[in-house]
């Protein structure tokens, strides 16, 4: 377990994505050390790094395939190395490919199978592994669970099976005083949700809010943080961050 003299040591899978960059950013501002994880792209997770350094913080990047189990566990390795040990996982990294079921190419299917199940399977095995005393692991699922929207049929299914991870593991772990939640963002505007939307089909979805707009990266964010630090009572639960959809 960290002191309070020695920050808590967090892992942000897809840190260097919309959501994962706030993310990465907001608990750096609560004071943890912030790994920021990367699959393609790490000259992206070096700036999301670079502007945690310049912010105070401690922070790196290591790439990982979250779908390779060995990939992961190496990243684990270096995290342990670096640190000394891991408090908090935050499992961001996902894809979303949309369809009508009728039209769906298998291969999407397949490919969010792999990255959104699959690597949800790996990273938690390693989180419960490897998280210490008063630790916290948030998954993330989504919305569209629940909503039954057009075209999201695989990718909520995907997420469906996130959900099952996370309340089935928060009470595997009895006893080790860890804590296993996930967010369920609605509509939020990132470059994943907006691509291949026009201005009618955003808007939509903003008025389906009571509060009439999009989430923003930053609103995730604040639920994360929620979660990771002082939510210790909080436990096997889905928390919707929607602003009011349903």
């Amino acid at each position: 377990m960290s002191t309070p003299d020695t920050p808590r040591v967090a892992i942000v899978t897809g840190g260097s994505g919309g959501i994962g960059r706030d993310i990465c950013q907001r608990l750096a501002a609560d004071g943890m050390t912030v790994v920021v994880h990367y699959a393609g792209n790490p000259d992206r997770a070096k700036e999301v790094v670079e502007s945690l350094v310049a912010a105070g913080a401690t922070a790196t990047s290591v790439g990982a395939d979250v779908a390779d189990e060995k990939q992961v566990a190496t990243l684990f390795d270096e995290v342990e190395r670096l640190y000394g040990g891991v408090d908090v996982v935050v499992h961001t990294a996902g894809i979303m490919l949309l369809s009508p079921l009728v039209d769906l190419e298998l291969a999407d299917l397949d490919r969010m199978h792999r990255t959104n199940i699959r690597g949800t399977f790996v990273v938690n095995q390693q989180a419960a592994s490897r998280l210490r005393r008063g630790g916290a692991l948030v998954n993330f699922s989504s919305s569209v669970v629940r909503l039954a929207l057009p075209t999201y049929t695989a990718y909520a299914a995907t997420k469906g099976a996130v959900d099952a991870v996370t309340l089935t593991l928060a009470r595997e772990l009895r006893g080790r005083d860890i804590t296993v939640n996930a967010v369920a963002p609605g509509p939020t505007a990132t470059p994943l949700f907006l691509n291949g939307k026009d201005q009618d089909a955003i808007d939509h979805l903003a008025n389906m809010a009571p509060l009439e707009r999009l989430g923003t990266p930053a609103d995730i964010a604040e639920v994360v943080a929620f979660l990771a630090g002082p939510a210790r009572w909080v436990n096997g639960q889905i928390l919707y961050a929607n602003g009011g959809i349903a």
